[in-house]
């Protein structure tokens, strides 16, 4: 069955989604190609478009060493869909690059379309370069580097420490390819500051608030620190960087911060440093698949402690603004995971109620199967698409029986107006105003 026959299989039988999320949904599980033409006639013709960051992880199905010059240097950051033959709204798609993948982005007659297989299927859009990111520190580093944005411009995200403390097979989560990303960067001599500076990141932001308007929310985020960095402990450290910020620009962007669940009176130091919004992000459901999967955060700090200081932490925060995430799909992940669809669903659907029944909404990534990654070795299909359409029609009737709103701090929900790349959870929610984050 070619991909078109696949795509209308789907969009019959989950005919409650959007066209556009199916779409999207299996575009992040199978990842994007680039002809050259498509990359190279940008930059010949001075249509010059965002660049790639890897912000955070590689979210690439390939290596660096697997890539060629344009594809590792020019590939948009984001693309976004409209029009085509299913007549899309616009749809933001984070790029993960996979040159062997059946979506394929080419020039024809001057214009940018993405294919499948050999079948049009919509025009895509690269986002303009915004202007801060030609600019650079006095010691030649780029702003690009140190404050990238995603989430079409609405997302700065300063990832402050490249590294995390949980090292090797005993520790890192095994889907998980920050430490063996930033080693691959480094060695393809990408700008990769291993600890930015609370300095840096002021002087960074100094530039984007001068110049960018679109930008409307900062994730404060990096490795996990398991005993201390630069002689602070993991709350003590991340907080730093927040109320510097705050102090300097308050209020000028949605203050989020990603760090491990942490007991109460260190939750309240994220709050009082400025935090607005709490990610303490757990990653999967399932208990035996937790301790197998993310065996560091087992061992330091435990599942069931894990989720007990979620919940505990809306004694600090309001219920809606924690918003941990989970990596939906490595339930399905051999040798551990789920073999059935529905028996996975059914586990993460557990999690779902649960804290949603208490006003938390988490928020959720397609997981994209990193080949340094133990998880993405053996896994390199990811899972199938059957289970995450099912998670998002899951996602949406549980938000929706316990009258949520959709997460704050993601821009507005719904099908042309979402700008949350990673997951195509908000394009399937209900359209609002975001709303207001005390």
């Amino acid at each position: 069955m070619n991909t078109e026959m696949q795509l209308e299989h789907y969009f019959e039988k989950h005919s409650s989604l959007p066209k556009e999320a199916i779409i999207k949904a299996d575009i992040l599980r199978k990842g994007l190609s680039f002809d050259i033409e498509s990359l190279v006639n940008t930059q010949e013709s001075g249509v010059k478009h965002q660049p790639k960051s890897y912000f955070i992880f590689s979210f690439d199905m390939v290596t660096q060493k697997e890539l060629d010059e344009h594809q590792k240097w020019h590939a948009p950051e984001e693309i976004a869909l409209r029009g085509g033959k299913y007549n899309l709204q616009r749809t933001i798609i984070s790029v993960r690059l996979n040159p062997a993948s059946k979506y394929r982005v080419t020039r024809v007659d001057g214009e940018l379309w993405l294919y499948a297989d050999q079948e049009a299927i919509s025009q895509v859009s690269f986002r303009d370069v915004p202007e801060y990111y030609g600019k650079k520190l006095s010691d030649g580093r780029p702003i690009a580097e140190l404050a990238p944005s995603i989430e079409w411009g609405y997302l700065l995200y300063l990832t402050v420490f490249r590294i995390c403390q949980y090292f090797g097979a005993k520790e890192e989560c095994q889907f998980c390819d920050i430490n063996n990303n930033y080693r691959q960067q480094i060695k393809e001599k990408r700008p990769y500051t291993g600890i930015k500076s609370v300095d840096d990141i002021l002087a960074a932001l100094e530039v984007v608030a001068a110049t960018d308007s679109t930008s409307q929310a900062y994730t404060l985020t990096g490795g996990s620190v398991t005993s201390n960095l630069q002689g602070k402990n993991e709350v003590e450290f991340y907080s730093q960087y927040i109320r510097a910020i705050e102090e300097r620009f308050p209020k000028r962007w949605i203050a989020k911060v990603v760090t491990q669940a942490w007991p109460v009176e260190d939750v309240k130091l994220l709050k009082e440093a400025g935090a607005q919004i709490y990610h303490p992000n757990y990653e999967i459901w399932d208990p035996e698949l937790f301790a197998q999967i993310c065996p560091g955060k087992q061992r330091y700090i435990g599942r069931d402690n894990w989720i007990r200081r979620i919940v505990e932490a809306a004694e600090v925060f309001e219920p809606a603004n924690i918003i941990p995430n989970f990596v939906a799909g490595i339930e399905m992940a051999a040798p551990y995971g789920y073999t059935d669809v529905e028996q996975a669903i059914a586990s993460t659907a557990q999690g779902l109620d649960f804290f949603m029944s208490k006003g938390i909404a988490p928020r959720f990534t397609i997981w994209c199967p990193e080949p340094l990654t133990p998880l993405g070795e053996k896994n390199p299909e990811g899972a199938p698409l059957e289970y995450h359409l099912r998670l998002l029609e899951t996602y949406r009737d549980t938000i929706n029986h316990y009258a949520l709103n959709p997460p704050p701090g993601y821009g507005e929900a719904g099908v042309g107006k979402a700008v949350f790349s990673v997951s195509p959870f908000m394009d399937v929610l209900t359209s609002k105003t975001e709303p207001t984050i005390n």
